[in-house]
Order: structure tokens, then C-alpha cells, then sequence
């Protein structure tokens, strides 16, 4: 997928998930195009330039324009659809690894602050904001939450786990709980042992003093992969976004996007 267009599979998808929208009878400037607005919304996420830096002349409209087509769809749910819809066309493929999902997350500098943003004690106590993401064995994203920076990773554990979606594509119930969780010494708390255990998967969370970072790194270094590909995206590798709604709305639609790269080997 090139930086300013959205892939084939990914549109369909979205598309089908868009809210109807009626014509003004009063009449008015023409709307510009959904796939436009879309296109639009991307590149500002791959090139990481302000809203109102986007070139007229690549025909999305103004950034102002996509940036409000962003928050409509957001409040509308688009967002988190697309990537349980995305993931849901993996598990139809077996392409989803249930066996062994870790949990990790990543420091992002937030200078404007903002919701969801704190002193991040590993950067001077500069403002700033945390993901934790869940990822299979290969690295596909199935949850990503937001919180301050200071906000511990082993008090966001049970929230990680439980904002897996449902993931459906296959006869039968749709499953969120893998078989197994990965962490790192930074989980390493009875408490994040028994809500593993209450939701019927077993821990394999590294312990401080006992285990080196390395053992348990040749099954981890998947979700710091993921990692580095969300901070490929410009528009979060430093989040000047204030509103939690719109931080979201880019991380769940690069999740996506992810997840596309993944379904596309299979359209080979």
C-alpha cells in the first residue's frame, strides 16, 4: 500500500461500515467523497504533518475537512469496527495465532499533554502517554489501550485482555482469550497472575530475580516489533493530538491497516 491510498481490501471493508448520509435539501457545497476524505486521513497518519498542512492539490480536500470526517466516523464507531471486522477476516483464514499473545507497551512524548497524558518517569517526567497493545505470535494487533505515561503497565492488564473484541470468522462463537499470555517482569504481580488465571489462560510472565529478559525475549520481541511498526506511522510516533478521541481513532485505523498487510498475502 502506498502511503496516500488505502488498499482494496481495506476500503471495501470500511466502506461497508460508513453511516448514510442524506443530501441537504438547502443544497450547499458538495460533500467531498468518502474514499477522498480517506485518503486524506492516511496520509496525514503515514507522513505525521499537521491537519492543515495537507496539499490541496492531492484532491482529499482540505485537512480541516478529513480531520472532521476522522472524529464523525470515531463517534460513530467506525474505527474499532473496521479492526474487529479486519481481525475477524484473519481468523477466516487461521491467519490469527491464539496459542501465545503478549502484552507490552511503549512510551509516546505527548508535548501539547492532553487527555490520557502524564509525566513519563523514564523521560525527565516530560508529558507524555503509554500504549499497551496485545499481539499474536506474529505480531497482529488485537487490543491497544491508552493511558498517561506514569500509569503503570501491570494496573492496565486486565484492561488490555478484556478490550480484545470478539473475533468471529469462523462457525461457532467468536473467541477473544488466547491460550497463553507473554509478559515481562514489569507484570510480574499476583494480582496480574490471578486475573490470567480467572479468565481461563495460563501466565507465562517472567519473574524479577529469577528469569533473565532474554528467555523469555526469544517469544516477545513480536510485540516490540508491532511496536516499531506503529511508531512507523508519522502521526503517532509523537502524539500532538490532545483529544483521546482523535489518538484513538489514528491507532485503531493503523491497527487496521496492519492487519490488511497481513490479509494480503492471501490475495497473491
Amino acid at each position: 500500500m502506498t502511503r496516500s491510498r488505502i488498499s482494496e481490501s481495506l476500503w471495501e471493508t470500511l466502506e461497508s461500515l460508513l453511516p448514510q448520509r442524506r443530501s441537504s435539501p438547502k443544497g450547499g457545497r458538495p460533500r467531498v467523497d468518502d474514499r477522498a476524505a480517506l485518503n486524506g486521513i492516511l496520509f496525514v497518519l503515514f507522513t505525521g504533518i499537521p491537519w492543515e498542512d495537507l496539499p490541496q492539490e492531492l484532491g482529499f480536500g482540505s485537512g480541516m475537512t478529513c480531520w472532521r470526517r476522522l472524529r464523525e466516523w470515531q463517534d460513530s464507531g467506525v474505527w474499532v469496527r473496521l479492526h474487529a471486522m479486519m481481525l475477524s477476516r484473519l481468523r477466516g483464514y487461521d491467519a490469527i495465532d491464539w496459542g501465545r499473545v503478549s502484552i507490552d507497551s511503549a512510551s509516546v512524548a505527548s508535548p501539547p499533554g492532553g487527555q490520557q497524558t502524564g509525566p513519563n518517569p523514564t523521560d525527565r517526567g516530560k508529558l507524555g502517554s503509554k500504549r499497551h497493545i496485545a499481539v499474536d505470535r506474529q505480531g497482529i494487533p488485537l487490543a491497544v489501550v491508552v493511558t498517561g505515561a506514569n500509569r503503570h503497565d501491570s494496573k492496565e492488564l486486565e484492561v488490555v485482555l478484556d478490550a480484545i473484541p470478539p473475533v468471529a470468522g469462523k462457525r461457532g462463537r467468536p473467541r477473544m482469550r488466547p491460550d497463553k499470555v507473554h509478559a515481562d517482569k514489569g507484570y510480574d504481580y499476583p494480582r496480574c497472575r490471578k486475573a490470567i488465571a480467572e479468565r481461563g489462560i495460563m501466565a507465562r510472565i517472567a519473574r524479577r530475580g529469577v528469569e533473565s529478559s532474554e528467555r523469555l525475549g526469544r517469544h516477545r520481541w513480536v510485540v516490540e516489533r508491532t511496536h516499531a511498526w506503529l511508531a512507523g506511522f508519522g502521526k503517532l510516533r509523537i502524539r500532538f493530538e490532545r483529544s483521546i478521541e482523535t489518538h484513538t481513532a489514528l491507532l485503531m485505523l493503523a491497527c487496521s491497516i496492519i492487519c490488511s498487510r497481513h490479509l494480503e498475502r492471501y490475495f497473491r
